[in-house]
Formats: C-alpha cells, structure tokens, sequence
C-alpha cells in the first residue's frame, strides 16, 4: 500500500521531512536535503567503474548513465551530461563565497551536486555528483 502522505503532483515527489529522514541514511538525508557534500574521495560510486544507471536515491529518478561517467579526480563521481536532461534542474549556488551551479533531481529536488565548465567533449561539462544522492543499477 502506498504512503498516503507522500504527494506526486505534475510528477514530483513530496515527503515530509520525517518521512525523509526515515527513508534515507545519515549521509543521503545530510546531501539530498541539507545540500551537504560528501568528503573528497569517500563516496561509494567514485572509484565504481560497473556499466549501470545511477538514479537519485531519494526517489529512484533516471539521472546518470555509466557510459557518461569519468575519472575527473575531484574526488567525486563525475559525468559528462545526464541521461535525460529534464530529469535534472540547475539553479545558481552563491553558498560558501562562490558563485556555483547546483544539480538537482527535478523528481524530489534533492541535491545532487553541482555542474561545471571544465569537463571532457563532446559537451565541456562536468557534472561533480555525490555518490550518496545516487543508487546504481547494474546492467
């Protein structure tokens, strides 16, 4: 039976933030909803190299195909674009002194990282995602 308190308007997830913090571990909760970042080189998926879909972990929404990561050595699982494009939003991040762009799933708008203009071809980007906002599913 599903959770009558968790609301899906024009596809979005809605869940209160109890129900999150029963949902995800410490470290998801502390990214996907406080916007936390994972230390440098700690997260599961930064040295993962299995061919998969990576989906946010909050909600299970499309976001990364495997195909589309690299070894940028920022310490963070790196891709080149998502796997569909509006299953991400971007939004301008001014925290910490910087002006940054902040990845979030356009699903349950929980963050995921940021993206940046330093990345590989064919698209010049970078996007820097926390393996603790990302599930993979093998192929």
């Amino acid at each position: 039976m599903p959770d009558t308190k968790t609301k899906a308007t024009d596809d979005k997830v809605i869940k209160s933030e109890e129900q999150w913090r029963r949902e995800l571990t410490p470290m998801q909760y502390a990214v996907l909803r406080e916007k936390a970042t994972e230390r440098p080189f700690s997260g599961e998926y930064e040295h993962d190299h299995r061919a998969g879909t990576y989906v946010c972990a909050g909600c299970g929404n499309v976001l990364f195909e495997s195909d589309a990561k690299f070894d940028s050595g920022c310490g963070w699982p790196s891709f080149t674009q998502p796997a569909i494009e509006s299953h991400i939003d971007e939004e301008r991040d001014t925290s910490h002194g910087m002006i940054r762009t902040e990845v979030l799933c356009s699903k349950c708008s929980g963050h995921l990282g940021h993206v940046f203009p330093d990345g590989p071809g064919p698209t010049g980007l970078r996007y820097c995602i926390n393996s603790a906002a990302l599930k993979l599913e093998p192929k």
